[in-house]
Parts: C-alpha cells; structure tokens; sequence
C-alpha cells in the first residue's frame, strides 16, 4: 500500500490497522535539539483518545504513546523518531459478520476493489485509528512552531445545526469540552442534540476550523506547493472530512470583487489588511493575517438503524451495524486536524529558508 508518506522536509509515515498489535508513525527531518518528551506527545494523543467523554465509542484506550528512537537525554537527535500506541481493547469478534458484506458510507467495497483482500476488523487501516501516527508528529510540529512564536490551533465550530459563537472564544473550553467547542452555552446544547439522534441510533456531522497565528508573510510556494492547496490536501486526507474551505471559503463565490478584496493599509508601521476573506494566503502565499482553515465532517457512518446493502455474493440484505462507535467523529478529529496543519505549516517554514540567498549566506556565513 503506498501512500503512507506525507510531507516533503518532514516526512511522516503512520502505520497500523484499527485492530492489530499497535499504531504509530515514524518522523524524519526533525531538527537535532528540541527539547521533546513523552508527556509533549501524550498530551495530544489524550485529546483524540476513545472511551472517556460521552461523545466517545464506547472503547477505551490509554492511547499511551512510546518512543523507540530519536531522542536522547531528553533532546532530538536528528535522526527518525519512531512512536507507536499498542492496542489494549480490540474486541474483533464484533467485526466478524462483516466479512461478508459492505457497510453503507465506509471504504468496505472499495479496499475490496482494490485489493481484493480486506483487514474488516474496526476498518483496518482505513479505522480513524489510523490518526494516532498523525497526531503523534503533530505533538512535535506543534512544539516547534511553538518555539518559533507560531500558533495553530483547532475546535469544534459546528455540531449538526448547533454553531459555536466564536466571539465567545475560549481555548480552555476548547481543551476541557466534550465537543471540543470554544463556546460553553453551544456544547451544552451540541450534548443535548447528539443524545437526542443517539436515541435515535443515528450519528451527527459538523464543522471543525484550525487558526494559525503569527505565521511570517512568504509562507508557501507558487503553484503546485501553494500553502493553502498543501493545507487543504492535509486536511482533506483525514479520512471523515468531505470538504475544505480557506477563509471564506464558499460564500466568495457569491460576492464581487470589490466585495471580496481586502485592502491593504499600514497599521503601527507594518503593511496590513483591513478585512480577511482571503484566510491568510493570498497566491499560495501566507501574508501574514490569521490563516482560518474549516473542515466539513460528515456524521459517522457506523450507525445502529437497519440499513440496506449487498454482500460478497451479490444479494441484497439489511444489516444492523454492532461494535463500538462514535455518535460523532468532530470533537476527536479537532486534534487531527490541528496536528496535519502543524505538519503542512512546519514544512513549508523549512522549504522557505532556502528561498533567497540573502537567506541562505546569513545562515551560512553567520
């Protein structure tokens, strides 16, 4: 299976099936010197963790992360750190009847097509699991930005109808909150609505947005390497995500240009624009505003209703989906998207020291 591998000057490569002996990633091109510990990590993958919120699968997992290489005496080595999570609550044996036949909305009939062969336990490779590598480089991106005065972070904007008031913004809600909302009022009532389609044995989509802040103008490459098309790729390859949009997104098709451009002025001696439609980026280019990315996430398809499908011998059935499953996949995804953001912004940030040679003689001449 290719495809494994993301970025270009830091590489990622996850490993790991839903229900096997363990998940992890490896990652490449992490400078030599980073302060970096278990508990940076840890504190990441505790926030996409099963089973410990009431908008959670039933399964519990310490998701509890281990470092193989890469780091010693506490400091990154330069070479590739290698991480994995070993799983300690598979139960298969919910997942044997579907050998057999095609669950509506997952990647059943397709791994088939294309393999001819499928690990069905929990979706194997194509489980959300599988996020567990990308949060894990996300925890190291994320710590480097960090120390480079840049900030991404992501939340839940949205829980079926149930809109967070973003002038309510609060980080600690953002971090404390089952939803992963940064409006309080709205994560009760996003509770009250998914409990309600719980009942119903139906799941619920939403809305997840990613700020970064503090990122330097000249972030990005022209053309194929755009930030804002590396970001929506990034972004869309989680697997539960069916549309991205950037700033505005969708509504500037709706307005004129006049509308929709933002004019530039000096503000405290610095060139700055006075709206943001753009999200940040302007010709794949940051210029240097706050880059809002958005995600649509659709409701998790593992549902309890009866549903119509086919099986491997061409009849048509009704089946009735068991296991353990998320009644929304939104709050726990919050983190993966943060994390591929953090990996796609870290990327480019290297790829851009190289782009004058006024950069590159004051690195090597100094």
């Amino acid at each position: 299976m290719s495809g494994s591998i993301f970025g270009n000057n830091i590489k990622v490569s996850t490993f790991g099936e839903s229900h096997g002996v363990a998940l992890g990633c490896t990652v490449d091109g992490i400078p030599a010197g980073l302060s970096l510990s278990k508990e940076d990590i840890q504190a990441f993958l505790d926030r996409r963790k099963p089973g410990f919120n009431p908008l959670s699968t039933p399964r519990k997992e310490d998701d509890e992360v281990e470092i193989l290489s890469g780091i010693f005496e506490g400091k990154t080595t330069g070479t590739p750190i290698a991480l994995i999570v070993r799983n300690t609550s598979q139960e298969s044996g919910d997942y044997s009847e579907i050998a057999s036949y095609y669950r509506p909305g997952h990647a059943d009939f397709t791994f088939d097509s294309k393999y001819g062969f499928r690990d069905y336990r929990g979706g194997g490779r194509s489980s959300g699991r599988e996020t567990i590598g990308r949060v894990a480089a996300g925890a190291i991106a994320s710590k480097i930005l960090k120390s480079l005065g840049v900030s991404v972070e992501a939340y839940t904007a949205r829980i079926g109808p149930v809109k967070a008031d973003l002038s309510k913004y609060n980080r600690e809600n953002v971090l404390a909150l089952p939803t992963a909302m940064p409006d309080k009022e709205a994560n009760d009532l996003a509770l009250d609505y998914v409990a309600e389609m719980r009942a119903e044995y139906d799941s619920v989509g939403g809305v997840m947005e990613c700020r970064i802040t503090n990122l330097p103008a000249g972030i990005g490459e022209p053309v194929f390497d755009k930030l804002d098309a590396k970001l929506a790729g990034a972004v869309m390859s989680i697997g539960a995500v069916k549309a991205v949009e950037i700033g505005d997104g969708v509504m500037v098709s709706e307005r004129l240009g006049s509308e929709n451009n933002d004019a530039f002025e000096i503000k405290e001696g610095k060139i700055s624009k006075k709206t943001n439609h753009s999200g940040g980026i302007l010709g794949g280019i940051s210029d240097g505003s706050v880059i809002t990315v958005r995600a649509h996430v659709k409701p998790t398809p593992s549902i309890f209703k009866e549903q119509h499908t086919v099986n491997k011998s061409g009849e048509e059935i009704d089946i009735k989906i068991k296991g353990r499953h998320d009644p929304i996949i939104v709050p726990r995804a919050v983190v993966v998207m943060e994390s591929m953001c953090a990996l796609t912004v870290l990327d480019l940030m290297i790829c851009n020291m190289s782009s004058t040679m006024e950069g590159m003689q004051n690195f090597y001449k100094s």
